[in-house]
C-alpha cells in the first residue's frame, strides 16, 4: 500500500488517520510504548496521538461495527463521514491507489476488468520480470524452501530450455511464512546461481500478502461461484504454498499452468518422454498437457534421476 508521501498523485484525493487499538485486556506495558513510538515516527498518515486517547466505547464500536480483531483494517468515510467500504484494504494491498475511491463498487468493477495473468500475481514490484514478461519469455516463478527440490528443479528446466530451445528466465518467490527457511534458501541460490530471486524478504512477503488479499477481497464481494476463473487459482496458489514447494509457468504474461513441487518437477525432468510431440503440438500445449496429466501421490515426492 503506497504512502500519501511516496504514492502516486491520486493520493492527494484522500487522507488516512491510523486509530492505533490496543486489546483492552492486555495491560500496556512501557516495551509496547516504545514500539508504538517508533511505528509513530515512520507513519506518513494522520495518526492519535495515543493508544490511551481511545476510549474503551469507541473500541467496542469498532469491534462491533467493522468487525475489528486483531489485524488491521481500513474502513472508508465520504467526506460527509459516510461509510463507503467496511474495510478497503485488500483492495488497496492489490491495486493501490488505482482502487480509489475504495468502495465495494469500485472493488467489484476492478475484479470485472482483471483476468489470470503474471501481472495481477506480480505488480510492478519487479521490473525485471515486466521486462522479461514483454519480451515474451517463458518464466517460472517458483517457492518452497526446500532446497533440494529447488536444485533439482532449476536444473532440470535449465536442462529443458536448452534442448527445447526456448528462452527461459526462473524467479524465487519463497514462502508466506517459515522466513528463516527462506533466507537460507535465498542464500544458497545466490551462492550455486540457481536462478534470480528477490534478495529483500519484504518483496516476498508483499507477494504473498496480495496473495492473501486477493481471496478474501473475492471472498468480500462474493465473486466466488463456480463461473469465476481467478478464484480458483487464487486458492490453488496458497494451497500449494502450504503444502511445500510449487512452481508457475507463463510465457510473457500469460500463465499457462501452476502445478505442484512433484508434478512441475517431473515435467521438466521428462522432457525427453514428451519433446517429440513439441514440434507438431507446440511447446506450450504439450508442457501443459503433460503435466496436467500428472497426479500428486499422497506422500512421496518425486525424485528424478
Amino acid at each position: 500500500m503506497e504512502s500519501r508521501v511516496q504514492g502516486p498523485r491520486m493520493d492527494a484525493l484522500y487522507e488516512v488517520v491510523w486509530v492505533p487499538i490496543v486489546d483492552p485486556n492486555i495491560e500496556y506495558t512501557d516495551a509496547m510504548d516504545i514500539q508504538f513510538e517508533d511505528m509513530k515516527k515512520t507513519m506518513p498518515w494522520y495518526l492519535v496521538y495515543h493508544p490511551s486517547n481511545i476510549d474503551r466505547v469507541l473500541k467496542k464500536f469498532i469491534g462491533d461495527r467493522w468487525h475489528f480483531r486483531r489485524k488491521p483494517i481500513v474502513v472508508v468515510l465520504d467526506p460527509q463521514g459516510r461509510e463507503l467500504n467496511p474495510n478497503a484494504i485488500h483492495m488497496m494491498w492489490v491495486w493501490g491507489s488505482t482502487a480509489f475511491p475504495f468502495t465495494t463498487a469500485r472493488e467489484e468493477a476492478l475484479w470485472r476488468m482483471e483476468t489470470w495473468r503474471l501481472e495481477l500475481l506480480v505488480s510492478d514490484m519487479d521490473p525485471t520480470i515486466f521486462n522479461w514478461a514483454r519480451d515474451g519469455k517463458y518464466i517460472f516463478l517458483y517457492g518452497g524452501d526446500d532446497i533440494e527440490w529447488i536444485r533439482k528443479f532449476t536444473s532440470n528446466a535449465r536442462a529443458m530450455a536448452t534442448v527445447a530451445r526456448i528462452p527461459l528466465e526462473m524467479t524465487y518467490v519463497g514462502k508466506s511464512k517459515n522466513t528463516e527457511n527462506v533466507k537460507s534458501a535465498i542464500a544458497t541460490i545466490n551462492v550455486e546461481k540457481l536462478s534470480y530471486c528477490w534478495q529483500d524478504t519484504t518483496l516476498i512477503w508483499f507477494f504473498w500478502t496480495r496473495i492473501e488479499s486477493m481471496l478474501f477481497s473475492k471472498i468480500q464481494v462474493e465473486q466466488t461461484n463456480d463461473e469465476d476463473p481467478i478464484m480458483p487459482q487464487i486458492k490453488k496458489l496458497l494451497s500449494y504454498d502450504a503444502d511445500g514447494s510449487w512452481a508457475l509457468l507463463c510465457k510473457g504474461s500469460e500463465i499457462l499452468t501452476t502445478g505442484h513441487g512433484f508434478t512441475m518437477l517431473r515435467t521438466v525432468a521428462d522432457f525427453d518422454l514428451w519433446k517429440e510431440h513439441a514440434p507438431t503440438m507446440g511447446f506450450d500445449f504439450s508442457f501443459k498437457e503433460y503435466h496436467d496429466k500428472l497426479h500428486v501421490p499422497a506422500a512421496d515426492h518425486f525424485e528424478p534421476n
